[in-house]
C-alpha cells in the first residue's frame, strides 16, 4: 500500500491562488493523500479531502507546524498557498524515499505559466547565475543530487522524522526551511518534484521580498554559516561605495569606471541567458531587476547587521 501523505498549506485567508493550489492537489496522481489548509480565520468554504484549521495570526512557520501536528499521513508535503503541484509531483516524492538513509525530498519551483511579464521577470531574475547563484536549482529544474536544504512551497519529509527534530519551531520567516536543511543528514533533490510558483511583481513587490530575506535574522547572523553568496551584493555595495568615494577624489577612476562596465556587462549577459530566446522582451527589466536586488538585498544585510550590532552595544552598555 502507498504511504500516506498529508499535504499541509499555510494560508492568511481563500483567494484565487489557494483555490488553484488546492484545486491542483486534488487531482494529483496519487491515491493516498489529504489537504491541511491552515488559515488565520473561521470560513465556509470547503474542499474535497480538504481540512481546514484555524490558526490565528500566526507566521507561516507555526501554521506549518500547527498542521504537523494534525496530519494523519506518515509523509508531510509543504507547499505555499501561492504555487500549485505538477499532477505526479507525490508521485515523483515518494519514489526517493525507498533508497535508504533518504529523509526528505524537495524539488524545483517554477515561475507559474500563467504568470504576467512582471512576474516571470522576478522569475528570471532568480533564476539568474548572478542572483540565484548556487541556488538556481530552487527556480529552474535542474540535475538530481543532494542539497543541503530546500524551500518549504516545495518539501515532503518524513513525518517522524519532522517531529523529532521538533519541526520548525521558530518565529521568524523566511529561512525556516535552511534552518531545518541543517538538521537534515541527507535531503534529496528531484527535477520531476515539480511545483509551479507565482512570483512577485517587479519591482515593488518583488523587492519587499528581496529586503525580507536580507533582514531574516537567522540568514544574517551567526546562527547561520554565511556563505559568501549572501555576502556579495554587501560587498558589491561597499566596494561601489569606496568607489565612487574615490572617483570623486579623483583616484583610480579607471579603474572604477571599468569595473562598473565589467559588472553591467555581467548583468546583460546573466539577464539574456536567464530569459532565453523565447523572453528576451524582459531582459530590460530582469537587467534593471537584477541590479536593483543587490542593492536592496546588499542594503538590507548591512542595514541589519548594523542595527542588531548598536542594540546589542545598547544593552551591554
Amino acid at each position: 500500500m502507498p504511504s500516506r501523505v498529508s499535504i499541509i498549506i499555510p494560508a492568511k485567508n481563500i483567494d484565487e491562488n489557494l483555490k488553484e493550489c488546492i484545486g491542483h492537489c486534488i487531482e494529483l496522481n496519487y491515491p493516498d493523500f489529504e489537504i491541511l489548509v491552515l488559515l488565520d480565520n473561521e470560513v465556509e468554504a470547503r474542499f474535497p479531502k480538504t481540512k481546514i484549521i484555524v490558526t490565528g495570526q500566526v507566521p507561516p512557520s507555526h501554521k506549518r507546524d500547527i498542521g504537523a501536528k494534525h496530519a494523519t499521513g506518515e509523509f508531510l508535503a509543504f507547499i505555499d498557498a501561492d504555487a500549485y503541484p505538477s499532477r505526479n509531483w507525490l508521485l515523483e516524492a515518494i519514489k526517493n524515499f525507498e533508497k535508504e538513509g533518504v529523509v526528505a525530498v524537495g524539488g524545483p519551483a517554477v515561475t507559474a505559466e500563467g504568470d504576467t511579464l512582471l512576474q516571470k521577470a522576478s522569475g528570471f531574475v532568480y533564476s539568474s547565475f548572478l542572483v540565484g547563484g548556487t541556488y538556481r536549482y530552487r527556480y529552474i529544474p535542474e540535475e538530481k543530487r543532494e542539497v543541503s536544504d530546500c524551500q518549504t512551497c516545495n518539501f515532503v519529509i518524513r513525518k517522524r522524522v519532522f517531529h523529532e527534530l521538533g519541526g520548525f519551531k521558530v518565529d521568524f520567516w523566511p529561512g525556516e526551511d535552511t534552518k531545518l536543511g541543517l538538521k537534515l543528514e541527507k535531503i534529496v533533490y528531484d527535477p520531476k518534484v515539480l511545483v509551479y510558483h507565482h512570483r512577485r511583481k517587479l519591482f515593488i513587490p518583488h523587492l519587499k521580498q528581496i529586503w525580507g530575506y536580507a533582514t531574516t535574522p537567522f540568514i544574517v547572523t551567526g546562527k547561520n554559516p554565511l556563505k559568501i553568496l549572501h555576502l556579495i551584493p554587501s560587498l558589491f555595495i561597499l566596494g561601489l561605495t569606496a568607489g565612487m568615494i574615490l572617483f570623486l577624489m579623483g583616484h583610480i577612476r579607471l579603474i572604477f569606471i571599468s569595473s562598473v562596465c565589467i559588472y553591467l556587462a555581467l548583468v546583460l549577459i546573466s539577464s539574456v541567458h536567464s530569459c532565453g530566446k523565447s523572453n528576451l522582451k524582459a531582459v530590460p527589466l530582469v537587467f534593471i531587476g537584477t541590479i536593483l536586488t543587490y542593492v536592496v538585498y546588499g542594503a538590507g544585510v548591512i542595514g541589519y547587521l548594523v542595527t542588531a550590532r548598536w542594540k546589542r552595544w545598547k544593552n551591554e552598555s
